[in-house]
């Protein structure tokens, strides 16, 4: 059984052609898909598909993934009403474990980000025979090089600097691109760099305003007449928190991130800054459409080299991107630590050589 869960990504289509037409090469396996990570399982009527090869013919250039997917819930923390309004959570995996031995699951697929190799390495320890699949646009997840949909992400970003800066030099203005990374700025750090933006604020370079605004004039005092500035939607002043919201979505466990775009705008003019300024939010524009080349490559990788792991009996690991070669990290280790950007690394040091600036 096959998988998607967490937010959606370029890409995920792809993992799940890879891993039919693998399995499509030996009769010991058939594939199958839940709808919506495990709620599929968890729901009655129970929500499986059927996965052959006439089902994924040309899968690898479609965006989203066809069987659907949520960051909301799980086998660990499924939400249940209460007769008074509230909501609680409940721990169905024993539940869904016994149902998945019901209907004949020998093993499961799981792709996913952080949250989602979490619950593989979960339901691993309970004795599910499970292989995770690392997905997230934000490039976060540690031990290996890349995950999949991140290019994708970074190159809708570049494209819309690139379109940012026509304007901006038209009208002489300081334009903010507010774009996805909770607690990683590899979206922002990329794409301001590919871009040629002059100022990247990220999650893990805390940002003095005073020193963004320093920025900036010195760009207008050169003349150059506009100023482009990437900023991750994490990223925080010194001695500031995050911009956002609590959800109000059931099953949704974090802060609701955004409006970080327009904060700065707001704290640049209260620090003095009196070139006209205007914000560009992409959201979800990151996750979607057509995954670039390499991305459907690296998808198709996974994808093949997951389904083999379960035909070996490889359980309880992640595949993972090690160039030139796709290996397996056993899941404890592949959710101990984020992949965050290195203030002090090689990618910084190009940026700041660039004459980007990170407010520090």
């Amino acid at each position: 059984m096959v998988l998607t869960g967490g937010g959606d990504c370029p890409g995920l289509n792809a993992v799940i052609r890879g891993v039919v037409k693998r399995a499509s090469q030996t009769s010991d396996w058939e594939v199958v898909g839940c709808v919506e990570s495990f709620n599929g399982v968890l729901r009655e009527p129970t929500e499986i598909v059927e996965l052959d090869e006439k089902r994924v013919d040309g899968l690898q250039i479609q965006g989203g993934t066809i069987l659907g997917t949520t960051n909301k819930g799980g086998p660990f923390a499924w939400p249940v009403r209460q007769p008074d309004g509230t909501w609680i959570t409940v721990d169905r995996s024993d539940e869904m474990l016994r149902k998945l031995r019901y209907i004949g699951v020998d093993a499961v697929i799981n792709i996913g980000g952080d949250g989602s190799q979490r619950i593989s390495l979960g339901l691993f320890e309970k004795g599910l025979n499970i292989v995770g699949v690392p997905k997230t646009i934000d490039n976060d997840l540690s031990l290996t090089d890349y995950t999949f949909g991140f290019q994708t992400a970074v190159q809708i970003c570049t494209d819309a600097i690139d379109k940012l800066v026509t304007t901006a030099a038209s009208h002489n203005r300081v334009f903010i691109l507010e774009v996805m990374g909770r607690d990683a700025g590899w979206i922002a750090l990329h794409s301001a760099i590919a871009g040629g933006a002059d100022i990247c604020l990220i999650p893990e370079i805390p940002y003095d305003i005073r020193r963004v605004r320093e920025k900036i004039e010195q760009r207008y005092n050169k003349r150059h007449g506009y100023c482009i500035i990437v900023v991750a939607e994490g990223a925080k002043p010194c001695g500031g928190d995050v911009t956002g919201t609590v959800s109000d979505e059931v099953g949704y466990r974090h802060i609701k991130l955004g409006g970080v775009g327009e904060q700065l705008a707001a704290d640049l003019k209260a620090a003095g800054v009196e070139h006209d300024i205007r914000y560009t939010i992409l959201g979800h524009l990151q996750r979607g459409g057509t995954p670039v080349a390499f991305d459907r490559v690296l998808a198709s990788e996974f994808g093949v080299r997951a389904m083999e792991f379960v035909i070996d009996g490889r359980f309880g690991q992640m595949v993972a991107y090690h160039h030139p070669d796709i290996v397996g990290i056993p899941l404890a280790e592949a959710v101990r630590t984020q992949n965050l950007v290195n203030p002090a690394g090689r990618l910084v040091h190009t940026a700041k050589g660039l004459g980007i600036a990170f407010g520090d």
